[in-house]
């Protein structure tokens, strides 16, 4: 089972399973908005991915109330186990905000995490770091990259000392040639998958 919470760099991954992956099908839960939840499974390898969006702030969007979950409430209501994987990316949407309003948010997860991993230490928790995104007169103002740099110190800085694994989508996206870009270009986000999945199935030595 893997669990995905966050923004939408957290649904591009959910995406880019479902379409990579030839035996894993999104189940139509008549969602038509891009909050989720989203599930998708693969009964033939007993596979499930699940999306479920952050709660405010929410830029850009519309989002009925009753789909509002707290990403905190949403990993207290999971059993865990070595069959579990949780992947946090939040961010891009507290960029305009204080930046002790994501402090809280992170603590808040963290917490959770917490919790997950003392009831259930076979989880596998990864967490996404922020990415460079494109700049325009549009979103330079709230939403540059120096912005977005201190929220990803606050982000490692409160999950270092746990039993997390980071997928490091800053220095993944500044090192790779390709435009910058809120959801990361194929090539950048393939790596990034594959780091999460050397994490899920790490190589056996022999």
């Amino acid at each position: 089972m893997v669990h995905l919470y966050g923004d939408s760099t957290a649904r591009q991954w959910f995406h880019y399973l479902t379409n990579t992956l030839p035996d894993l099908k999104e189940f139509n839960l008549y969602r038509k908005n891009k909050f989720g939840p989203l599930l998708a499974l693969d009964l033939a390898n007993d596979i499930m991915v699940t999306f479920r969006c952050h709660s405010s702030p929410i830029i850009f969007h519309t989002v009925p109330f009753a789909q509002v979950r707290y990403i905190a409430n949403e990993i207290d209501g999971i059993t865990g186990g070595t069959d579990t994987v949780v992947v946090v990316s939040v961010w891009a949407h507290f960029c305009p905000f204080p930046i002790e309003m994501y402090i809280r948010r992170m603590q808040n997860i963290r917490k959770a995490v917490v919790r997950l991993l003392e009831r259930a230490p076979g989880t596998l928790v990864i967490i996404r770091t922020a990415n460079l995104r494109e700049l325009n007169l549009d979103v330079v103002m709230f939403f540059s990259d120096w912005y977005t740099l201190q929220f990803d110190k606050v982000l490692r800085a409160m999950f270092k000392g746990l039993n997390v694994h980071l997928v490091h989508a800053w220095e993944m996206s500044l090192a790779h040639h390709v435009p910058h870009d809120i959801h990361p270009l194929p090539p950048v986000l393939t790596n990034m998958i594959d780091v999460m999945l050397s994490y899920v199935c790490p190589q056996k030595d022999g």
